[in-house]
C-alpha cells in the first residue's frame, strides 16, 4: 500500500487558496524543463462526472496496451491516489484487484517534490510570482514524473475551471473533454452558465478536437443547455476546431441492472458492460468512447477499458444490512443523478423508505440545492448526522445541521458530530440498530475520510 504522506512543499501551501491564473505555473515549469510539453494529453473539464470520465479514458488507453498517466483530484483515501501510471493490459488488470496499484511511490513523492521546492523557492524570491497554490505545486509534481516515466499519454482531470487552471499549460491535447455542466463555484467562474461554460471551454486547442457531453441531456433548465450549446459552438468557432456533442437518449434508457452489481447498455448497436452504476455513468462512458474514438482507438479495447474502468465513492453500495452506500455528489445535479441511481439499484424501494444522511459539505456548495433535489426524487430524509471535513473550506457541522432542519424539518433524529471518522460511526451503528438506508455524501472530501471507517465497521458487524 503506497504511502499517504503530504509532501512537505505543500506545507502551508492551502492558505494561499484558489488563485486562477496560469503566471505561476508557467514559470514554475519553465524553471524545471517544461515536462509537460514531453507527452500527450487527454484534458477534461466539466462540472459532474470528471472523475468518471477520467477513470473510463484512462481503462481504454491502458487496454489498448498504452502507458497511462492519470491526473485527478481530490484524493480520497491516499495523497498518491492523485497521481498514477496504468501500464498496459497488464497494469490495468493489477489496479481492478487493488485499487492502489499505480500510485505514485513515496520515493518519487520525495523526490519530485523537493525539485518543486527549490524551483517554487527560486520563483518567489527572484519576484517572478507570487506564491504558487496547493493545486499548482501538486500540478508540477505530476508533470515531471509523468515525463521521467516516459508515458505514452496522460489523462488530465482540471481542478477548476479550465481557462485558468494550472493544468491549461498543456500544449497539443490529443482530444479536449467536456462533461456534464452546472452552477458550481460561481463565485469564481461566473454566476450565469454561459460564463461558467465559457471558463470549461477555456481548455479548447486549435488542432485538437473536442467531444462534448451534449447539452440536452444535461440536469439544466431548456434555456441554460441551450446556453451552454451555443457557448461551446461559439468557442470551437474562435478556435477553428472540430467539436461533437456524444449522448444519445436511446443509450440512457437501454441501461439495465444485473444482480451481479453491473450496468449494461447499448450505443452505436454495441453493448457494453460497466461496474460504475447509475444512468448518468451512461453518458461519462458515451462521452469516453467518443474522445477515445477521435484517437484512435480499437473498439475491443473501448469496449474492454469500460467493463474494467473503476472510480470508488460513486454510488458505491459498502453494504446491504442496513444498505449503506457512498457518494461524493457536492452540487444538486450530482444529487438528483444519485437519487435516481439509488432508486433503479435497489429496485424501486428507496422511495418512501426511511434515510438517514451522513453529510458533510464545502462551505461554497448549494447545499439547499442538493437537499431539495433529494427530496423531489424521493430520498425520504428522518435522519442525519452531520460532521465537518477535513478542510480549512468545509462547512461546520452545526450550520449544515441548521440547513438539514430547514428542508426536511428534523428533530428528533439530528446529531452534530464534528468529527468525520466520528460521526461515521455513530450513523452507521444507529442504522444498524434501526435498519434505515445510510447515505454518506456531500463531499468528495468527506467520502475520502470516512470510507475506512464505515468499511472497518460493516466488516466487523457483517461476519
Amino acid at each position: 500500500m503506497p504511502d499517504s504522506r503530504v509532501p512537505d512543499v505543500l506545507t502551508g501551501a492551502l492558505q494561499f487558496g484558489i488563485k486562477p491564473g496560469l503566471e505561476r505555473i508557467s514559470g514554475l515549469m519553465r524553471l524545471l524543463g517544461d515536462p509537460q510539453d514531453s507527452f500527450r494529453s487527454v484534458h477534461i473539464a466539466g462540472t459532474n462526472g470528471k472523475g468518471s470520465v477520467a477513470s473510463f479514458i484512462s481503462s481504454i488507453m491502458a487496454s489498448s496496451g498504452k502507458k497511462v498517466g492519470v491526473f485527478t483530484s481530490p484524493y480520497l483515501e491516499r495523497f498518491s491516489e492523485r497521481i498514477r501510471i496504468i501500464d498496459g493490459k497488464e497494469g490495468l488488470q493489477r489496479y481492478v484487484e487493488d485499487d492502489s496499484y499505480g500510485e505514485i511511490d513515496q520515493k518519487s513523492l520525495d523526490k519530485y517534490s523537493d525539485m518543486v521546492k527549490k524551483a517554487k523557492e527560486k520563483l518567489v524570491s527572484e519576484g517572478l510570482t507570487d506564491e504558487p497554490t496547493e493545486f499548482e505545486l501538486i500540478t508540477a509534481i505530476c508533470f515531471l514524473y509523468f515525463a521521467d516515466e516516459k508515458i505514452d499519454v496522460a489523462v488530465l482531470e482540471t481542478g477548476l475551471g479550465g481557462r485558468l487552471d494550472s493544468t491549461n499549460i498543456i500544449k497539443d491535447p490529443l482530444v479536449t473533454v467536456i462533461t456534464a455542466m452546472g452552477l458550481d463555484h460561481t463565485g469564481v467562474l461566473g454566476n450565469t452558465i454561459s460564463e461558467i461554460a465559457g471558463e470549461k471551454a477555456g481548455i479548447f486547442k486549435e488542432g485538437s478536437p473536442c467531444v462534448c457531453f451534449d447539452p440536452d441531456l444535461m440536469i439544466l433548465p431548456d434555456e441554460m443547455r441551450s446556453d451552454v450549446r451555443k457557448t461551446f459552438i461559439a468557442r470551437a468557432d474562435e478556435k477553428n476546431i472540430d467539436i461533437s456533442f456524444a449522448g444519445s437518449e436511446d443509450a440512457f434508457e437501454s441501461a439495465e441492472f444485473t444482480k451481479d452489481g453491473k450496468m449494461r447498455f447499448t450505443y452505436d448497436g454495441i453493448s457494453y458492460e460497466t461496474v460504475l452504476n447509475g444512468k448518468h455513468q451512461v453518458g461519462n462512458a458515451v462521452t469516453a468512447i467518443e474522445a477515445c474514438r477521435k484517437c484512435g482507438i480499437d473498439e475491443e479495447s473501448i469496449r474492454s477499458g469500460i467493463s474494467l474502468a473503476r472510480w470508488k465513492c460513486r454510488a458505491e453500495i459498502l453494504s446491504t444490512d442496513p444498505v449503506t452506500i457512498i457518494d461524493g455528489g457536492h452540487n444538486p445535479q450530482g444529487a438528483e443523478s444519485l437519487a435516481e441511481t439509488m432508486n433503479v439499484m435497489l429496485a424501486g424501494s428507496i422511495k418512501g423508505k426511511p434515510v438517514r444522511l451522513l453529510m458533510g459539505v464545502m462551505a461554497d456548495k448549494d447545499v439547499a440545492g442538493i437537499l431539495e433535489a433529494y427530496k423531489k426524487c424521493g430520498i425520504n430524509v428522518t435522519g442525519a448526522v452531520t460532521v465537518t471535513p477535513e478542510n480549512p473550506r468545509s462547512e461546520p457541522a452545526d450550520v449544515l445541521a441548521r440547513k438539514i432542519k430547514l428542508v426536511y424539518n428534523i428533530s428528533d433524529d439530528l446529531e452534530v458530530c464534528p468529527d468525520a471518522g466520528e460521526g461515521a460511526k455513530r450513523a452507521y451503528l444507529k442504522s444498524v440498530e434501526d435498519g434505515k438506508v445510510l447515505l454518506a455524501t456531500g463531499s468528495l472530501y468527506l467520502t475520502g475520510q470516512i470510507r475506512a471507517t464505515l468499511k472497518g465497521l460493516i466488516e466487523c458487524t457483517t461476519i
